[in-house]
């Protein structure tokens, strides 16, 4: 398909930054859209509210990514409300930050357990279930090439998203489903900005050779571009970063 009306999405993580931007960018194209959140509800709520009184189509849905069944039901729901799922946008992830020589294993263990298991559950659950003509996006980071010290748990995270968004596009073959991975640079999101002073974050937008941070739009204009007329881009991961690395 060359576009994303008509069609349903998934999008975890969808309460609130990157997430919430691409949910209401792919309903702008007419996507009918389930909105997944793990703990915020009301967070949700408001953003199927804006949706819908933008003349979409939305509704939201609860769940640990990393747990199965979970995950089993939030697919069951896109069935239920829309009739299918057609997309996959996998953006839920956490990112507590510490040298690696201070980082006490049951954070590590709790980031890998979010990020990865997460990634596997939702990823395996589209490989099943996402129609053709469809499309998986997941989010990694740029800081997988960047080597940002405190970044360790979370960057060991996303290559493994990575790894497993470049063999899923392989195993899929045959299918017509698309399998890319999008990897932001510095982006203006809460799970950014939490913890940052101000004088760090502008210097850390300094950096970039657009003079700023990017935002959660910037992000979903190319998650809409994969998730509709991006379809000869598969397998691959997307740099958003306004050239950070």
């Amino acid at each position: 398909m060359a576009g994303t009306a008509g069609r349903v999405a998934i999008v975890t993580g969808g309460s609130g930054g990157i997430g919430r931007t691409s949910a209401a960018r792919l309903a702008a194209d007419g996507t009918a859209v389930v909105i997944h959140h793990g703990s915020h509800a009301e967070r949700a709520a408001q953003a199927v509210r804006d949706i819908t009184d933008a003349g979409g189509q939305a509704v939201a849905a609860g769940g640990d990514v990393a747990d199965e069944d979970d995950m089993a039901a939030l697919f069951d729901t896109a069935q239920d409300a829309f009739g299918g799922v057609d997309v996959v946008v996998h953006t839920a992830g956490i990112m507590p930050l510490s040298p690696i020589a201070a980082l006490d294993l049951a954070t590590f263990d709790r980031v890998q357990r979010t990020n990865v298991r997460g990634t596997f559950v939702v990823d395996r659950l589209a490989a099943q279930r996402v129609r053709p003509g469809g499309a998986i996006v997941n989010v990694s980071t740029s800081v997988t090439r960047l080597q940002i010290p405190g970044y360790g748990a979370y960057a060991a995270s996303k290559g493994a998203v990575e790894a497993m968004t470049l063999i899923l596009a392989r195993e899929l073959r045959g299918r017509d489903v698309t399998v890319n991975a999008v990897a932001p640079g510095p982006t203006a999101t809460p799970l950014f900005l939490d913890g940052k002073s101000p004088e760090q974050v502008d210097a850390i937008a300094a950096a970039n050779p657009m003079q700023r941070l990017g935002t959660p739009a910037d992000v979903a204009e190319v998650v809409a571009f994969l998730a509709g007329p991006g379809r000869w881009v598969n397998g691959q991961v997307l740099h958003v970063n306004g050239g950070a690395a």
